[in-house]
């Protein structure tokens, strides 16, 4: 049952543009073939070369998430960030005590099905295959 004040929330209507973004692991030590049960959902908006679009990411920041998954971990959630210099990175601030974890380049990267993009993740760089683009 929803209270008066839930009835009252207006529906929050984001731009076309926005976009669920699935990255998988892609093939490294470890994982020869990648793996499907490590990587990403961002929920971002993307320009029309396919790029995250730095200005509506300010205007919608608070709707611009990630999700980590993996096989033996609970699912992280955390922002999408615009860092100083325009470099974009991961912030976990629900588990607030995690490390940002940044994109290599992500500000230079086309989010289309089959490209490839890096994340940094404890110090360790590794490579995500974009394998799903969907609007929102």
């Amino acid at each position: 049952m929803s209270t008066a004040k839930e009835a009252k929330q207006p529906a929050i209507s984001l731009p076309p543009n926005f976009r669920q973004i699935r990255l998988e692991l892609a093939r490294e030590k470890g994982h020869p073939a990648g793996s499907a049960a490590h990587g990403y959902t961002i929920f971002a908006p993307l320009d029309t070369d396919g790029k995250i679009d730095p200005v509506l990411w300010h205007s919608f920041r608070d709707f611009c998430r990630v999700v980590r998954f993996r096989p033996d971990e609970e699912e992280a959630v955390g922002h999408l960030i615009h860092r100083p210099g325009g470099s974009w990175a991961f912030h976990y601030d629900i588990r607030g005590n995690e490390d940002d974890e940044p994109g290599y380049h992500l500000e230079n990267e086309k989010f289309e099905p089959g490209e490839y993009v890096s994340i940094r993740e404890h110090d360790k760089m590794h490579t995500f295959q974009v394998m799903s683009v969907e609007r929102i």
